[in-house]
């Protein structure tokens, strides 16, 4: 007869292996869109598969990676806003604790060969250690998530049945957060539509489409709505901050205030906007790019001679801007939160 502690531990290796089972058959693999650029990213160092994507989005939620069990991923990155952060300008973290910087939309990271506003994380199986371990965000350190993972029956089992043995360490930790990672692409915006010829711009969106070709394409270069660089964009430095950007790791002159250039993809989702939060709406940003630029002499080449539109051109932009919504990207539920199956 088992004894009642082996009975329930029986009982649940069955619970997880069900759970298992159930986001096999849920989980979105990895897509890659047709028209896109080869992704950045090292598959072969990491070949997707679906268990293990299931750790990595079991992860994504759980607040076990934070000091206290308080924050997760999803505190500052929300499935329901692009994965970004939109309650206040700066990320928020363990005992209510505000870091410097506003959180960035998550998605399309396989075509990305830096992370962070700044590039601090040149790979995308190194990006979780950044929150874990800042004192604003999540307050811990690797080592301390391995030992509380270690000592977790549930994860235990999760990667024997990924890994073939229950042992978690920092390479399987990291490498099964990249997979959940590397499946959030978004692809499916009105915009992507057009372009694959299954529907048609309105005469505004059309207009706005060439406004934004002409204007803004340098920087946010089709498909992904970024060139992945990083640039001054002329916003005044606050003072409260001081941030001085992509300075910080590099130690360059060169590249005093210059952050990473945002994808622009979901962007309706994703205000605040800028490295700080600092805009709450398309219209400000756009009146920022045509009066408020702030010259120095890091400033992108792409605007030192200013952009000029009318109130109808800036409207007829945004338009244009709200047909790179993706909503099924959004409300996808192999995204959300993993709830277990009892079935």
């Amino acid at each position: 007869m088992l004894s009642y502690s082996t009975a329930i531990k029986t009982a649940t290796v069955l619970l997880i292996g069900t759970w298992l089972l159930s986001m096999q058959k849920h989980q979105t693999a990895l897509s890659i869109p047709k028209q896109w650029p080869e992704p950045i990213y090292n598959f072969k160092d990491n070949p997707i598969d679906p268990l293990k994507i299931a750790i990595g989005r079991q992860l994504f939620y759980d607040p076990i990676l934070s000091a206290n069990n308080s924050i997760s991923c999803e505190s500052c990155h929300s499935p329901f806003t692009a994965f970004a952060h939109t309650d206040h300008p700066l990320s928020h973290g363990i005992g209510d604790s505000i870091g410097n910087r506003n959180a960035p939309a998550i998605m399309n990271l396989a075509w990305q060969k830096s992370f962070m506003w700044d590039g601090a994380i040149n790979h995308l199986d190194k990006l979780p250690l950044a929150p874990i371990s800042h004192p604003s965000e999540m307050g811990s350190n690797i080592e301390t998530v391995l030992v509380k993972l270690n000592q977790s029956h549930k994860y235990r089992t999760l990667f024997y049945e990924a890994y073939g043995d229950s042992l978690i360490n920092s390479e399987r930790l990291l490498k099964s957060m990249s997979q959940f990672l590397l499946t959030l692409v978004s692809d499916n915006s009105k915009y992507d539509q057009v372009k694959n010829d299954k529907a048609v711009f309105t005469d505004q969106e059309a207009r706005g489409y060439q406004l934004f070709k002409s204007n803004c394409s340098s920087c946010h270069q089709e498909p992904l709505f970024t060139n992945s660089q990083f640039e001054n964009n002329g916003l005044a430095v606050s003072k409260s901050l001081n941030d001085l950007g992509r300075y910080q790791i590099s130690q360059r002159s060169e590249d005093s205030f210059k952050f990473k250039v945002p994808t622009l993809r979901n962007i309706e989702y994703t205000s605040p906007y800028m490295h700080d939060g600092r805009m709450t709406s398309l219209t400000e940003v756009l009146k920022h790019y045509t009066s408020g630029i702030h010259y120095s002499s890091t400033l992108s080449p792409n605007l030192k001679n200013g952009i000029v539109l009318s109130s109808t051109e800036k409207t007829d932009i945004i338009t244009f801007l709200l047909t790179l919504s993706d909503p099924q990207f959004i409300f996808n539920p192999s995204y959300q939160y993993p709830k277990s199956s009892s079935k």
